[in-house]
């Protein structure tokens, strides 16, 4: 019972961290006669520690019967752009990288990761996305950069 109990603590410390995204938008790629439709979706999210920072993920999603039933695996095919919509103020510590999103693209073993790292010599930020299986991995990525600028004084 401890254990579990430790367990649960840890996933939710763990779902603490990460950004959860607002759904922009989907389009429809092929049309189904059985099940949803396969469709490109679009994700907004804001970067929890590093406020200022807003990025948009599109992402393919299987339809059909079984992508209806939460039971497909999503392709590993993903687009990734951050942008500064605001000012940035970076943390006294930020950690050198960080997971700041993640999403299940199968209902066990895959899932598309946003990282965030500190690019210190440019002053920049940078987002890579990957696609991961907890068996093997997935060479799937996708990056993004934003470079750490004034906002708004002229």
């Amino acid at each position: 019972m401890r254990y579990c109990r430790s367990v649960a603590a840890i996933l939710l410390g763990l779902a603490a961290t990460h950004a959860t995204a607002d759904e922009v938008g989907c389009v429809t790629t092929t049309w189904k006669l059985i099940g949803a439709n396969h469709k490109v979706c679009v994700e907004a999210f804001h970067d929890a520690k590093v406020p200022g920072v807003t990025c948009h993920v599109s992402q393919a999603r299987t339809g059909g019967v079984s992508g209806s039933l939460g039971l497909a695996q999503d392709p590993s095919q993903f687009s990734l752009a951050c942008r500064q919509t605001g000012p940035i103020a970076l943390p006294a510590k930020l950690p050198d990288n960080e997971v700041v999103f993640s999403e299940d693209t199968s209902l066990v073993f895959k899932e598309t990761r946003i990282v965030r790292m500190f690019d210190k010599a440019n002053n920049t930020l940078v987002y890579l996305a990957i696609s991961r299986k907890l068996i093997d991995g997935a060479p799937a990525n996708s990056i993004s950069t934003v470079p750490v600028m004034p906002w708004g004084a002229r």
